[in-house]
């Protein structure tokens, strides 16, 4: 006997007379696109799973207890409380249909189908682990807070339980190695912090071990660091590296991850080994699955990554309505960052501004490059701007200050430099804090059949006669502690 799937609540969204704008995801690229059509004569309604706007760069200083969540992650209601002709929905996109010009999301168990005129698809990219998802249970990527608060309390969980190990006589060196599958700019900067974490913030804080004894190995199929930026760059960035003290293993391939550890492949096929209790997984990105619902309406290619293949003008063939922007898209080469989603948007919210205004057609999309960096410690980063290769101090201030720039909000940028000075010129870490919560509840969650929605009820369910005695209760509660303290009989009388 098969379980019956949960009912859906579904509903649909009313028209407006005005032209339906429709935002799917509230990253770079959807916030960027909503704020652009803020003068345009249309209503724009954002649909994300999240209800925050996340500057996913700084995901690591999340990890590592440099930031808290918040300072990155503002209420997207908040950043857009002012534009009048923007609503936020939360919600799922699961499915668009194209021939329909509708949307479709979920949240908990309610289905929300949301027509349009426009369409701007920024749906963004998750973490992918070439074909072994497996791999994710026990090395979490670095694409969402609930990632990076997981991570935050499996690294500073292992020192406790290594200090805690050390007490009882048991050795603890896999508690105290740490692995950072993935050599690009998100993987440098985790190791790097990590490494700072171990070997300078924590040195005084324990008794049965040693922070300094930590090991932070970096892995990378690649033969260099950094490979987008040069070989000069890359060889530069693992000499710093290992003067941190981060053991850099090139050309070794992850082919197996557990519990315990995970073992690598090198190109002679030999293997190694590595016991390992905590795994960060910064390797590889997959498009949003919403690239291939695109693709089987439009017959557009998809590349190896689930990016989908679009107009010069980022629309899908055959759709000129509907544009695709950011870490989706297969378009002259263009990075995964979060320039390209900025212009991406904006150009797409020109584009339709200016159809409804009659202008003449916008040329063809061209992503104007800003430059591209990387911090691996404090006061020391690379960046390419341009034909500029920049390393040490002046890469690292120029580091900080784009970042102060794309962090949304004043109040946001004034508590990350407050941040930033605690741990960059002290050795503090604001936010250490962490519980077993953070670090199971995703595997929990992921056990249920249904996810998150098996642990509310069904829209509609309610119970009249449950309510009237919880109300019963708190009222007689109520009183009881209001005579208690009237008639001042609480505690003992000397």
């Amino acid at each position: 006997m098969t379980a019956e799937a949960p009912t859906l609540d579904r509903a649909l969204v009313p028209r407006s007379d005005r032209h339906q704008v429709v935002v799917v995801g509230s990253g770079f690229g959807g916030l960027f696109g909503t704020k652009a059509l803020r003068d345009a004569d249309v209503d724009v309604t954002m649909i994300a799973k999240t209800s925050h706007h996340l500057f996913q760069p700084l995901l690591y200083q999340v990890a590592t207890g440099i930031l808290s969540e918040g300072e990155i992650a503002p209420p997207t209601r908040e950043v857009l409380a002012r534009q009048k002709n923007a609503q936020v929905l939360l919600g799922e996109v699961t499915d668009i249909d194209l021939a329909a010009r509708t949307v479709t999301s979920h949240v908990l168990g309610r289905e929300l189908v949301t027509p349009y005129d426009s369409l701007i698809v920024a749906a963004g990219a998750g973490q992918s682990y070439f074909g072994n998802d497996h791999f994710a249970e026990f090395a979490p990527g670095m694409k969402s807070i609930d990632d990076a608060l997981e991570l935050r309390g499996r690294i500073f969980g292992a020192f406790e339980m290594a200090e805690l190990g050390a007490a009882r006589g048991e050795n603890v060196d896999h508690l105290l190695t740490f692995v950072v599958v993935g050599a690009g700019p998100t993987g440098v900067e985790m190791a790097g912090q990590i490494a700072e974490l171990a070997h300078r913030t924590l040195t005084r804080d324990f008794r049965a071990i040693s922070s300094r004894r930590a090991r932070v190995i970096l892995v990378d199929a690649a033969p260099q660091v950094l490979p987008p930026f040069g070989a000069r760059l890359g060889t530069w960035t693992k000499k710093k590296l290992e003067d941190l003290g981060v053991e850099v293993m090139l050309g070794a391939l992850v082919s197996e991850v557990d519990e315990r550890g995970l073992v690598v492949k090198y190109k002679d096929g030999s293997e190694e080994h590595i016991s390992a209790v905590t795994k960060v997984w910064a390797a590889g990105v997959q498009a949003n699955p919403l690239g291939k619902t695109l693709a089987a309406q439009t017959g557009a290619p998809l590349d190896r990554a689930g990016r989908i293949g679009v107009n010069p003008d980022l629309t899908l063939p055959g759709y000129p309505e509907v544009f695709v922007v950011g870490d989706m898209i297969a378009l002259d080469n263009l990075p995964g960052v979060a320039q390209v989603a900025i212009q991406g948007a904006k150009y797409a919210a020109k584009v339709i501004d200016g159809r409804l205004k009659g202008k003449a057609p916008q040329k063809p999309f061209k992503y104007f490059d800003k430059g591209s960096m990387a911090i691996i410690s404090r006061f020391r980063a690379v960046a390419v701007v341009g034909k500029l290769r920049l390393t040490g101090f002046v890469a690292w201030l120029m580091w900080l200050g784009v970042h102060l720039v794309y962090i949304t909000g004043f109040k946001n940028r004034v508590t990350a430099v407050l941040h930033w000075l605690i741990s960059f010129l002290g050795r503090g870490r604001s936010e250490r804090t962490s519980t077993e919560q953070q670090i199971f509840a995703r595997v929990a969650l992921q056990r249920l059949t249904g996810g998150t929605s098996d642990l509310v009820s069904q829209p509609g369910e309610y119970d009249a006669e449950a309510e009237r005695r919880r109300r019963d209760e708190l009222e007689q509660r109520a009183a009881e502690e209001v005579r208690l303290t009237d008639t001042q009989v609480r505690g003992v009388k000397a």
